[in-house]
Formats: C-alpha cells, sequence, structure tokens
C-alpha cells in the first residue's frame, strides 16, 4: 500500500530531479493577502512571481518549484463525507515563473502518473475558449502526442482562477483516473497562468471583470493528496488511507473532516471567533461536535501523531474549551429546534447558529424563511445598541468593580429570596452603591432569622458554585414568555436584555430584564452577608446586604 509519505516524497523527487526547488508549505493562515480568508491553493503563496516572474529566480534561486501545501477549502462543505470532498487536504504542486511552457508542464504529469506512480489515464481535459481566451488546441496536441486517446473539450470548468478579489489565471488541463468503483476521479490540474484578472471569478463570470494578457506564461499545478492515494492504492474513499481510519458513515467522516481541520487552523495561530476565519474554525468544531461520538481531543491528539515527522503541530486546548461552550448550547437549542421555535430567536436567545438551523430544516425537509431572519437580526442589531448603552442601570449608583460584584450579587439574592419566601416574591426597586446592595420586594410580613440564615446559604452557596453570568438580547416577548424577572412598573423596549446565571450544564438560577454590567462569574464574588431586614411601604420589605 502507498502510504502518505510514499507519495509526497516520490513527488518532490520526481520534481526535483527535473530542476524543481523544493519549498515548505505556507500557513494555512495567508500573509499579506487580505482576499481570502485561509490558503486554498498551492500556487497562493506564489501569486506574486506570475506578475513578477524576474523575482522567483532571486528568492528561490529558481523559476521552478515544488512543494506539498496545506489547504482548506470550505465551498464543499454540505459534499464532506461522500468518498473524495474534504475541508482540509494536501495538494502536491510544481510551479514555474517562465522556466517553461505548455510541453514540460503536462508531460511531467504523464510521467508522473504513468511511469512513476503507475497508473493509467481515463481522460483529459482542454479548455474549449470564450471571449479572449482562445481554445487550447496546444494543449490537445501535447495529450494526442503522448498517446491519450480520450481528449475532452470543455467549458469554464477549466478555466482557474483567480484566487480572492483578482489576481492571475487561465486555462487548465485536467487528468482523470478511475477509482475502485469504476468511476472517474479528477487527480490532476495543470493551469496556464496566461492572464490577470481585474476582478473576482465571480465578476469574471458575469462578465464584468477584465482579462489582461500576462508577458510569461506560468505554470500553476495541483494534485491533491488524499484523492490520489485512494485511486494509486484502489480504495473506494479517502477515508481509507492512512491519513484517515477508514470512517465508514458520512457523520463519522465529517468528524474527522472537521477536527483534523481544526487542528491544522490553530496550529497556525488561528482561535475561534465570531468574524472572518476564526468563524469558519468555529463552525468547523461546531459541527464536529454534532456529529461527535467521541470527545473531539481525542480525536485531535489521533492526528497530531498521525503528521508526526511531517508537520508541527501545537497545542490545541481551543477545540476543547470550544467543544465544551458549544455542547451546552447544542442541548438547549436542539429542544427548541424540535419545539419549531423561530430561527431568530434560536440565534439570540438560545446562542444556536443560523447555519445549523439551515443544516437541520433541511435533513427534515422544512423551508427556512432566510429573508424574515435577516430582517429580525437588522432589527435586533439597531435595538440591541440601544441597550448596550445602558438604558436600564438595575439601580447602579455607578460601574465601579465592587458595584459591579453587588449588582449580580443582587441577583442571586432575589433568586433566593423567591426559593425561600415563594415564587411571588417580586423585585419592587433597587439601589446598588460600592458600599452595600438594597433590594426592596413585595413581600407581606417580617423575615424569620432562619429564613434570612436560608438566603444567605443559599447566594453563598451559589457564589462557591462558580456559576456563570450571561447576557443574551430578545423580544420582551420572549423573555416574559421564559419567565425571566422584570422590576414593577419598568417600561422594555421590544429588544430586552436578560442576564442568565447558569451552571456548567446549562440549568439556570437567575434570568432578569437587566442592563448590566455584572461580573462573568460568580466565583468573583467574595462572601455574602444580610446586614438588615426591615419594612419600606406597605407590603414591602427591604434588604440591605454587603459582600465581604
Amino acid at each position: 500500500m502507498l502510504t502518505s509519505n510514499d507519495v509526497r516524497q516520490k513527488f518532490i523527487a520526481f520534481f526535483e530531479s527535473r530542476g524543481h526547488k523544493h519549498l515548505p508549505s505556507s500557513s494555512l493562515v495567508p500573509e499579506g493577502d487580505i482576499s481570502v480568508l485561509f490558503t486554498t491553493a498551492g500556487m497562493q503563496q506564489f501569486k506574486p512571481y506570475y506578475t513578477a516572474p524576474e523575482n522567483a529566480l532571486r528568492d528561490f534561486g529558481s523559476k521552478n518549484v515544488v512543494t506539498v501545501q496545506k489547504c482548506v477549502r470550505t465551498g464543499d462543505i454540505d459534499e464532506v463525507g461522500d468518498a473524495t470532498h474534504l475541508t482540509f487536504f494536501e495538494m502536491l504542486g510544481n510551479f514555474s515563473f517562465g522556466g517553461y511552457g505548455r510541453t514540460e508542464a503536462i508531460t511531467y504529469a504523464h510521467d508522473f502518473i504513468t511511469k512513476e506512480l503507475g497508473l493509467d489515464i481515463s481522460y483529459v481535459t482542454f479548455y474549449k475558449g470564450e471571449g479572449v481566451v482562445p481554445r487550447d488546441d496546444e494543449s490537445r496536441q501535447i495529450w494526442e502526442d503522448l498517446g491519450v486517446a480520450d481528449i475532452r473539450e470543455d467549458g469554464k470548468d477549466v478555466f482557474w482562477g483567480p484566487t480572492g478579489d483578482n489576481g492571475p489565471c487561465g486555462p487548465t488541463t485536467e487528468i482523470y483516473c478511475k477509482n475502485a468503483d469504476g468511476q472517474d476521479v479528477e487527480i490532476w490540474n495543470i493551469v496556464f497562468n496566461e492572464y490577470f484578472c481585474d476582478g473576482s471569478r465571480e465578476k469574471l463570470d458575469a462578465g464584468v471583470a477584465n482579462l489582461k494578457k500576462l508577458d510569461v506564461l506560468g505554470i500553476d499545478t495541483g494534485m491533491g493528496l488524499e484523492r490520489l492515494l485512494t485511486v494509486a492504492n484502489g480504495f473506494q474513499s479517502v477515508y481509507e488511507t492512512n491519513l484517515f481510519n477508514n470512517e465508514k458513515t458520512k457523520e463519522e467522516r465529517i468528524f474527522a473532516d472537521h477536527v483534523k481541520a481544526s487542528v491544522f487552523i490553530i496550529s497556525d495561530g488561528m482561535t475561534p471567533s465570531n468574524t472572518g476565519a476564526g468563524y469558519v474554525l468555529r463552525r468547523l468544531i461546531r459541527r464536529a461536535v454534532r456529529f461527535a461520538k467521541q470527545p473531539l481531543m481525542e480525536e485531535a491528539d489521533r492526528f497530531k501523531k498521525m503528521y508526526e515527522g511531517t508537520y508541527l503541530l501545537n497545542d490545541h486546548a481551543e477545540i476543547e474549551k470550544e467543544e465544551h461552550k458549544f455542547r451546552l448550547t447544542l442541548e438547549h437549542g436542539l429542544k427548541e429546534f424540535e419545539k419549531g421555535v423561530d430561527p431568530f430567536i434560536l440565534a439570540t436567545t438560545y446562542g444556536f447558529p443560523i447555519e445549523l438551523t439551515l443544516e437541520l430544516a433541511k435533513e427534515k425537509g422544512i423551508t427556512i424563511d432566510l429573508e424574515d431572519f435577516n430582517k429580525k437580526m437588522a432589527e435586533h442589531q439597531k435595538l440591541s445598541q440601544t441597550a448596550s448603552a445602558g438604558m436600564f442601570k438595575g439601580g447602579l449608583a455607578n460601574h465601579e468593580p465592587k458595584t459591579i460584584q453587588l449588582h449580580t450579587a443582587h441577583h442571586l439574592l432575589l433568586a433566593a429570596l423567591q426559593e425561600v419566601l415563594g415564587r411571588d416574591v417580586k423585585q419592587k426597586g433597587s439601589n446598588i452603591t460600592e458600599e452595600r446592595l438594597r433590594i426592596d420586594f413585595a413581600f407581606d410580613r417580617k423575615m424569620t432569622d432562619e429564613e434570612k440564615k436560608r438566603v444567605e446559604d443559599i447566594v453563598n452557596q451559589n457564589i462557591q458554585a462558580g456559576l456563570n453570568v450571561v447576557r443574551r438580547e430578545m423580544p420582551r416577548e420572549e423573555a416574559e414568555k421564559i419567565g425571566a424577572e422584570m422590576e414593577f412598573g419598568a417600561k422594555y423596549p421590544d429588544m430586552v436584555s436578560v442576564y442568565f446565571i447558569e451552571d456548567k450544564e446549562g440549568n439556570q438560577i437567575s434570568k432578569e430584564f437587566c442592563g448590566g454590567p455584572h461580573v462573568s462569574n460568580t466565583s468573583e464574588l467574595g462572601h455574602f452577608k444580610i446586614q438588615k431586614e426591615e419594612a419600606s411601604s406597605q407590603g414591602v420589605r427591604r434588604i440591605k446586604a454587603i459582600l465581604e
């Protein structure tokens, strides 16, 4: 059986013997190219050399280079789990910046496939021509001279690039081989970078981007290592190669692929976030969690060991952190999804990503009104700016650290009062300074010493438990529906801020309409003590308390 190391070494040695300089893989997080989130192809680190080929000799000591490049692509993420599609893969590539042309590029590829690996070429393609780009008869003739019988003309699928918002591009010729099922699989793509496009591929396809002929022909090739291993070994899927663990089901394959991609992305310095490449990473980890049958870190460690000696993979503890957070979100969100809760509520109240809602809906044949969702989100963001500005300060005298701590203790106190005295206890007013908190609440008698002691104990137990304090924004009606506490007589907007105090399993100790601010965890509060309990007015009691 051919292993991944066998093929990497064969490929590099083949091209080194033909005058190519071996260069290392660049980072998955592109350097100096803000037009893309990730490195998606071997040529990405070489984009400048196609427009300034004279610099290649200066920088590399050669006009011709060979690499094995780490890549991440998520455009086909819905196809991951079949026999061939992956988000993380390695791309074998040879590149030339004016060193050679079509004849050498095609002949090298033909010889490596047929002579070095001993495979049969099923068929090849060449570009039929369109607009200012002529039919690629030269490539067709080269293949014919090499003895390939099945040569097929094709259109847009065999014109590659540009990557990002602009860049080099050109016609391609593709090599197909049969897999174990007798299906034709694209193995190698040879791009002839003859043009520079002043816009993205989308603009080019729409006819609103211009192509400019480059002074020097550039060669850019790409061959997926995993696909090549599959065909070379007579396997039916990439998951049978030594780069996986023979995962069978679609769920197992998605899990393995996404964890592997996450390990590599994190090793190149990215962390999960809500924007850009960090959000793609977050989505990959979250999708992996959804299909997981084991902790993600176990799978991550397996991949780290698998690639020892090939790539340096750094600590990936971010995966474990993200998995823990999302498991709580997933548990609550899935229950609400099954109830048919509006996608907007799922997103804003339960932190359930719209992408996951769309995936689940697709599986169940449910149609999601994205236009309605986007409209609600736009209004949500507009209104939340007002709430975030501190419209409801909860009686805070200031936003000093001690005041903020007492504000959080105030929430714990109300929850404890309701637990001891009954759910009918409602807040009537509050005042919080750096020295103490004060709460007025509806209750028709003096509390006993035993009741005050029980309230103190409950608050302190919840402080010691290290509960998370989480802010979520939601429509007022939804907040009322879930029983969030509100101050008597206060007027609230259509979109409100609700603070939840909850344990690691998501069990909620407290939920209140509130604009904040609060500590992030109750362990930051210290020891709670009631100083005084007295009458405030008819049917209203008052408690003053401190944190020691």
